[in-house]
């Protein structure tokens, strides 16, 4: 079953605003716990992820840990072997380098340089009201 499902990278900043603020972030997350689609990820992500949230967010270790825990369990963690550097911010190359490792076909996020792209090896980049709309809110 899984296989026909939507594989997407749901970039940090996507799952950042569905922790801290809510809105279509929190609906997509909300999707991903009913396994609407498969999330892919990766080390790097996850920890810029955790680090974000400590640093500008201060979350404690406690909450630190419970969304370490949960995106562990909700995504799949691949190790991309291939090196990406076409985006001016270096984070962003690490998102595209998750969703070509996965072979996923969407990108989700809100970060303007990524979603300029557009489109990069056939994945859409698209943000979180565009991604909802396509797959039925």
């Amino acid at each position: 079953m899984e296989d026909n499902l939507p594989r997407i990278v749901i970039d940090t900043n996507v799952i950042i605003s569905a922790l801290v603020f809510g809105g279509n972030s929190k609906i997509i997350i909300e999707k991903l716990i009913k396994r609407e689609f498969i999330a892919y990820t990766s080390p790097q992500l996850i920890s810029e992820l955790l680090e974000i949230l400590l640093q500008k967010f201060n979350f404690s270790d406690e909450m630190i840990k419970k969304v370490e825990v949960q995106i562990n369990s909700l995504s799949h963690v691949v190790y991309p072997t291939v090196e990406i550097n076409i985006a001016r911010d270096r984070d962003d190359n690490r998102v595209l380098e998750v969703a070509e490792e996965s072979e996923s076909s969407i990108i989700v996020t809100g970060d303007k340089d990524l979603l300029s792209l557009k489109v990069y090896k056939n994945i859409i980049i698209m943000n979180p009201k565009v991604f909802l709309e396509i797959i039925g809110n």
